[in-house]
């Protein structure tokens, strides 16, 4: 079973990473992790944070000679900015007093997480439940990628929406000019608009969320399972999609839209071999957004997931004092104004993990070479069954 950890603190030393599962074989490096990083450092609308790191996860074990040992992968991703937090992060015994934070944020995990650990100071839980973390799942998410390559699956992702601006819903997405847009969207109109609420924001001390959507082409049919509530994909991909930070809301394929309209409009018609291509099985949509009944279904994988706006402010909203519970302004600590073009990079590298995880299930291997070779003879069962018998 493939799974990982993460360990480590907004302002301490480093993120840690250790992934478990992945099998031998597996051609890993550096730089194949070290592209998503990067990609989730840009975006209009990030803080100054990005401009102190330069994330690059190392790796510490798990591979040699650029191939995965079926051994636990250890990742660790410096933090630069470690050296302005050495006393306050310290993890030996600091003499005098470190000041703390009791200026709770609404939004943020700031009061829930100091009442539940029972905490006089809101830093040890602001540093933890800080987005800097996701920084470790799309290092974890670049291994993911790699064994789905294997697979012949491609991710991607853009946005749809910021604030209240949505971009034109494209018959085919520009992927280049996404991907050099800093908003991630395709249009050039939408684009503009997107940086002026972004700096309208800024300028007003504000912050603005917003919708990506990701895509995962060339997943094979079969991953996940209807037979229990924790097996089914879509409920794995949504509750991994919902653990980002921020996230408040997810859609597959159509969502909520489906809601609106008879059945007959939103089922994706099975079509007649006649009209199929080189896959087997084809539909006229996709409104599923990949999967039926628990299970991808051959057709890409569509996710929405839905930001919030992010909760630490530079106009402070008011708040209460964790020590007194006095009315005082809410705590501000240097933040972005806007994630969203960032978040799409982190929900491919989260899409990625459920599915490498569902794809080492079905298919198995301690070795690369087997777990191709079982997808393979998997593969090669999934037409009609009288093409098969």
């Amino acid at each position: 079973m493939l799974r990982f950890l993460t360990a480590g603190e907004s302002h301490g030393k480093a993120l840690v990473v250790i992934i478990e599962g992945v099998p031998a074989g597996l051609p890993l490096t550096e730089d194949d992790i070290a592209v998503d990083l990067a990609r989730r450092q840009k975006g209009y609308g990030r803080g100054r944070r990005q401009k102190i790191e330069q994330d690059r996860a190392e790796i510490i074990s798990g591979v040699r000679h650029g191939l995965t040992l079926g051994s636990p992968i250890a990742l660790m991703i410096q933090n630069r900015d470690w050296v302005n937090w050495t006393e306050a992060m310290s993890v030996d015994p600091v003499a005098g007093d470190v000041e703390k934070v009791t200026r709770l944020r609404p939004g943020h995990a700031d009061l829930a997480g100091a009442v539940k650990y029972g905490f006089d100071d809101v830093r040890p839980i602001l540093e933890r439940a800080s987005a800097r973390e996701t920084a470790a799942r799309v290092a974890v998410g670049g291994v993911c990628k790699a064994l789905m390559r294997e697979f012949g699956a491609a991710f991607r992702s853009h946005t749809v929406q910021i604030g209240d601006i949505d971009a034109p819903a494209p018959g085919e997405v520009d992927w280049d000019a996404v991907e050099g847009s800093p908003v991630r969207v395709a249009d050039a109109t939408t684009e503009a608009r997107m940086i002026e609420a972004i700096d309208a924001a800024r300028n007003a001390g504000d912050t603005l969320g917003g919708v990506v959507e990701g895509r995962v082409e060339g997943v094979p049919i079969g991953l996940g399972s209807h037979v229990h509530w924790d097996r089914k994909i879509d409920g794995l991909l949504a509750q991994a999609l919902m653990s980002i930070h921020s996230v408040k809301g997810v859609e597959i394929g159509s969502g909520f839209a489906a809601t609106r309209v008879t059945g007959s409009r939103v089922h994706d018609v099975i079509l007649p071999r006649q009209r199929w291509s080189d896959a087997p099985w084809a539909r006229e949509t996709n409104n599923a957004g990949g999967t039926e009944g628990g299970i991808t279904d051959g057709q890409p994988i569509v996710v929405r997931v839905g930001l919030k706006p992010i909760a630490t402010l530079p106009r402070s909203l008011p708040s209460a004092d964790l020590r007194t519970g006095e009315e005082i302004a809410a705590h501000y600590e240097r933040s972005d104004v806007c994630v969203v073009p960032a978040a799409g990079v982190i929900v491919e590298s989260m899409c990625a993990i459920v599915l490498a995880r569902a794809a080492l299930e079905k298919f198995g291997g301690d070795h690369v070479r087997e777990t191709l070779r079982n997808f393979h003879a998997f593969r090669a069962t999934t037409g009609p069954r009288d093409l098969i018998e």
